[in-house]
C-alpha cells in the first residue's frame, strides 16, 4: 500500500499543497511508517481560492513597521508551516472533533445527511468544507477536500 507522500506525489490536483508541505519539516511524517495522520488536502482550485496564499504569510498589520526580507522570508516560511499543521491530524479520524498539529485548531467532522455513497461523502469539515475523495495510505488516510481549514 502506497505511504502518503507516494498519494501526493502522483495527485496532481494537490500539487500546491503538497508544494507548500515539502517546504516545512513535518512533511517527513508523510513517508514515515510509523506515522498514522489524517491529511485533508485542499484542492489547487481551493487553494487558488484563497484571498492571501500561505507564502504570503498572515495579513500584514498596519503598524508603520519595516522588516526586512530575511525577517518576511522567515515569517512567510512559518506561516506556511502553520498552514499546513492545521490540515493534518495526528490520528485518523471519525465523525467528531479533532485537535489538528496546529495548536488551538481543531477540526470536526460531520455527517451532512443524505444518501450519497460512499459514506464519507456525506462529511462536511467544519460545516462547510466537502470531502471529494478518500484514499487509504499504508501510514494513514488522505481526504481531498474543497475548502481550506481556517487557522485564525
Amino acid at each position: 500500500m502506497p505511504s502518503l507522500a507516494d498519494l501526493l506525489t502522483i495527485e496532481t490536483s494537490a500539487s500546491i499543497f503538497y508544494s507548500y508541505a515539502r517546504e516545512v519539516e513535518l512533511s517527513q511524517m508523510f513517508g514515515d511508517s510509523r506515522s498514522n495522520s489524517t491529511v485533508l488536502v485542499p484542492t489547487n482550485k481551493a487553494v487558488m481560492a484563497l484571498s492571501r496564499k500561505p507564502h504570503q504569510g498572515p495579513p500584514p498589520t498596519d503598524s508603520g513597521v519595516i522588516v526586512s526580507q530575511e525577517e518576511y522570508d522567515s515569517k512567510s516560511k512559518e506561516y506556511v508551516e502553520h498552514w499546513v499543521s492545521a490540515h493534518i491530524v495526528p490520528s485518523v479520524v471519525g465523525l467528531g472533533s479533532y485537535d489538528t498539529l496546529l495548536e488551538g485548531v481543531t477540526v470536526t467532522f460531520k455527517d451532512a445527511g443524505g444518501d450519497e455513497e460512499p459514506e464519507w461523502r456525506r462529511v462536511v469539515v467544519n460545516d462547510d468544507i466537502h470531502i471529494i475523495a478518500k484514499k487509504e495510505a499504508s501510514n494513514g488516510v488522505l481526504y481531498m477536500i474543497d475548502g481550506t481549514v481556517k487557522t485564525d
